[in-house]
C-alpha cells in the first residue's frame, strides 16, 4: 500500500473516531507487546532471543493519539528502524504440571520423559489425626481408608498405637494412665519418638508408590502437630490436612469408652479397673490439650473439624483435589444404626438364555423372588428394631450408671420390656428407603413393595454396566467372536471398557457410583438396593473393603440378599439365599461372597 493511501484510509477512520467511539488502531508493535504480556501472564519464565542478522528489514506505520478538534488526520508517519523477529526460546520455558485432579481411569495426564523429573504439585495427601482417646479418630481413618480406596487412590492408615504395643523396649515403661501424663518426660520423649518413627514409615509408603498416608494418633499438643509438619516440608511432593475429631455427646463417649475395654491395652484387665485407668489417661490428655484452630490459621495449614462424627464441620483453607475429596466425603456420613440390604433383580428372560445387558423383564421365578423379597425385608425389620431397641435401653441404663452389672437381676424387667416393645414400634415404623435401578428386571423386582410403606426411588446410576457394541451377547458368543477382546477383559476387568457407544468399564460404573456411596453414608434410615451384578459388586466392594483386584472376581449369585448393618468397628455382614422350594429365605453359613 502507498503512502497516499494509508494517509486517506487513516483520515477518514480517525475523523469518525471523533464522532464515535472507535478503539485506537494498533500496530503490530502494540500487538507484539501485548502478545508477550499475556505470555508472561500465563508462564512462571520465559527468554527472548533475536533471530539471525539476516532477518527480513521491514517499515510500518504508527499512529499516535492526539487531543485536538482540528479537522487534520492524527496521524504521524514514521519509517522504523530494523526490526527483528523475537521468538520464545522454548527451551527456557519451566511447566508446572500438577496431578492434582486425578481420577483414575476416567482423567489421564500426558507426561513427558523430561515432565517426569518436575515436581508434581498435589500428588500425594498425609492426613495427620488430632483428638483425644476415645473421639472417634479410628472409626474415621477407616471409613476415609475405605472411600479413598473404593476411588482407587492407594490409602493406608498409620497407627502410632500399634508400634507403641509393638515395640518390646516399651516393656521396661508402666504403660498405665501415668504414661501419658504430660509432666512425664521420659514418657513425652518415648511417645514423640514413637509418632516421628511412624511417620518415616509413612514417608518411605509414599515414596514407593502410596498416594494417601494417614497419621492414627492423638497429636494433640502443638508442638507434636509442628514436630511433625516441620518433617514433612522437607518433602516437596507431600500436602498435609489435618483432621481433628472432637466429640462431646456424653452416650457417644460412654460406648467409646466401653468399647475400648476389649482393645488391645486393657484385654486381659479387671473391666472396673481398665475402665478408671482410661479415664485416667483420657484425663492426662485433656491436661495439654491444644484443639486445631489459631496455630494451624496462622501458619496457613489446611484443616478440618468434625465436631460429633460430621454434625458439624470446620474446614480452613483446603486446596487440591483430594484434601477436597476427604473434606466432602467427612461430611457426609452419621453413627445412625441401620440395615443396608443388596440385591441383584430376580431372574430376566435375559438370564435364562446367559445374555447380557439389555432391558428384559422378569420370568415367573424372578416374579416368586419378588413377592418373598417383600416378606423377607418385613421380617427382618421387625427383627432389627426388637434387637436396636434393647441395645438403646441397655446403654441408657449404663450411662446411668456405667459400672453396673449388665445382668444384674434387680433391673424392672416388665417395665424394661414394655419400653423395648414401644421403642421397636417406633423404630419399624421410621421410613425405609428402596433403591432401584431404571431397567425393567429391576424395577419390577420391587412391584411387591407397598409404596404407601416404602419410598421408593427408580435411579440411573444403579443401571448395569454398559456393554457397549456387546450388548444382548452371551459370554461364549463374545469368546467366540471377539477372543482377544475377551481374554482382555479377563486379565483387567477393572478398567478394560467395552467397545462401542456407552460402553463402560468397572472404573466408570465406580465413579457414577460415586453420588450414590455419599447419600447412603449421608441417610439414617435403613434402605434395600435392587440392582445388577457389576453394580452389586462395586457397593459390596465398598461396603466390605474389598481390594480392586478381588472386587471385579467376587461371586453374588442372582436371588441372593446380603445384610449389611455398619457398626463403630466395621460392617457386620450376614448372607441369605432364596430357597425356590419353601419359597423363602435361608442364612448362608460362612464368610462374606467369594470369588
Amino acid at each position: 500500500m502507498n503512502k497516499e493511501r494509508k494517509e486517506s484510509i487513516f483520515s477518514r477512520y480517525n475523523a469518525t473516531r471523533r464522532n464515535r467511539t472507535l478503539p485506537v488502531l494498533k500496530t503490530d508493535k502494540d500487538l507484539e507487546a501485548e502478545e508477550l504480556a499475556r505470555f508472561s501472564l500465563d508462564l512462571p519464565s520465559f527468554q527472548v532471543t533475536e533471530e539471525p542478522e539476516n532477518t527480513i528489514m521491514s517499515s510500518d506505520v504508527t499512529t499516535n493519539e492526539c487531543n485536538t478538534d482540528d479537522d487534520q488526520p492524527i496521524l504521524h508517519q514514521s519509517i522504523k528502524p530494523p526490526i527483528r523477529k523475537k521468538r520464545l526460546e522454548e527451551s527456557t520455558i519451566v511447566a508446572r504440571h500438577s496431578i492434582g485432579f486425578d481420577v483414575p481411569g476416567a482423567v489421564h495426564t500426558i507426561i513427558t520423559p523430561k515432565l517426569r523429573t518436575e515436581r508434581q504439585i498435589d500428588s500425594k495427601l498425609v492426613v495427620i489425626m488430632v483428638g483425644l482417646p476415645a473421639r472417634g479418630k479410628s472409626y474415621i481413618v477407616k471409613k476415609l481408608r475405605r472411600y479413598l480406596n473404593w476411588l482407587q487412590y492407594n490409602t493406608k492408615v498409620f497407627n502410632v498405637g500399634n508400634l507403641r504395643r509393638e515395640n518390646e523396649a516399651l516393656h521396661q515403661y508402666d504403660q498405665s494412665a501415668d504414661f501419658f501424663d504430660p509432666n512425664n518426660k521420659d514418657g513425652n520423649k518415648i511417645r514423640d519418638e514413637l509418632a516421628i518413627k511412624v511417620l518415616e514409615r509413612l514417608i518411605e509408603w509414599l515414596r514407593s508408590g502410596g498416594r494417601v498416608a494417614i497419621h492414627d494418633a492423638t497429636n494433640s499438643t502443638i508442638q507434636r502437630r509442628q514436630l511433625l509438619i516441620d518433617r514433612l516440608s522437607k518433602e516437596p511432593d507431600i500436602k498435609v490436612l489435618i483432621l481433628e475429631s472432637v466429640c462431646t455427646d456424653k452416650m457417644v463417649l460412654e460406648r467409646n469408652f466401653r468399647l475400648k475395654l476389649s482393645g488391645p491395652d486393657y484385654k486381659d484387665m479387671n473391666p472396673a479397673k481398665a475402665l478408671s485407668d482410661f479415664r485416667h489417661r483420657v484425663a492426662n490428655y485433656e491436661k495439654a490439650y491444644d484443639s486445631v484452630g489459631d496455630w494451624e490459621e496462622e501458619h496457613d495449614i489446611q484443616y478440618c473439624k468434625l465436631v460429633n462424627v460430621g454434625k458439624k464441620v470446620i474446614a480452613y483453607n483446603i486446596s487440591g483435589y483430594l484434601s477436597g475429596q476427604c473434606v466432602f466425603y467427612l461430611m457426609n456420613f452419621n453413627l445412625a444404626e441401620r440395615q443396608i440390604f443388596v440385591t441383584r433383580h430376580g431372574e430376566s428372560e435375559d438370564n435364562l438364555l446367559g445374555r447380557i445387558g439389555g432391558d428384559a423383564p422378569l420370568s415367573g421365578k424372578g416374579r416368586r423372588f419378588s413377592r418373598a423379597l417383600s416378606r423377607f425385608v418385613r421380617q427382618r425389620r421387625i427383627a432389627f428394631a426388637l434387637d436396636l431397641a434393647k441395645r438403646k435401653i441397655q446403654e441408657e441404663s449404663e450411662a446411668k450408671d456405667p459400672l453396673k452389672d449388665s445382668d444384674d437381676e434387680s433391673q424392672e424387667e416388665e417395665h424394661k420390656d414394655a419400653k423395648v416393645r414401644a421403642t421397636a414400634e417406633a423404630i419399624n415404623n421410621s421410613q425405609f428407603t428402596i433403591w432401584t435401578s431404571m431397567l425393567k428386571r429391576s424395577m419390577q423386582t420391587a412391584e411387591a413393595f407397598d409404596p404407601d410403606e416404602y419410598d421408593i426411588k427408580h435411579i440411573r446410576f444403579l443401571n448395569e454396566i454398559n456393554s457397549g457394541s456387546r450388548e444382548g451377547m452371551t459370554y461364549e458368543e463374545i469368546k467366540a467372536q471377539y477372543p482377544t477382546e475377551f481374554k482382555a477383559r479377563q486379565e483387567n476387568k477393572l478398567f478394560y471398557r467395552y467397545p462401542g457407544i456407552g460402553g463402560e468399564s468397572y472404573i466408570d460404573v465406580i465413579h457414577r457410583l460415586q453420588s450414590m456411596i455419599i447419600e447412603l453414608e449421608r441417610m439414617s434410615q435403613s434402605c434395600l438396593i435392587i440392582t445388577h451384578r457389576v453394580v452389586l459388586r462395586i457397593l459390596l466392594g465398598y461396603l466390605l473393603e474389598w481390594s480392586q483386584t478381588q472386587m471385579p472376581h467376587m461371586l453374588v449369585p442372582i436371588h441372593t440378599v446380603y445384610e449389611l448393618r455398619p457398626k463403630p468397628y466395621g460392617v457386620e455382614l450376614t448372607s441369605w439365599y432364596y430357597d425356590e422350594d419353601d419359597d423363602d429365605f435361608k442364612e448362608l453359613k460362612g464368610d462374606s461372597p467369594q470369588s
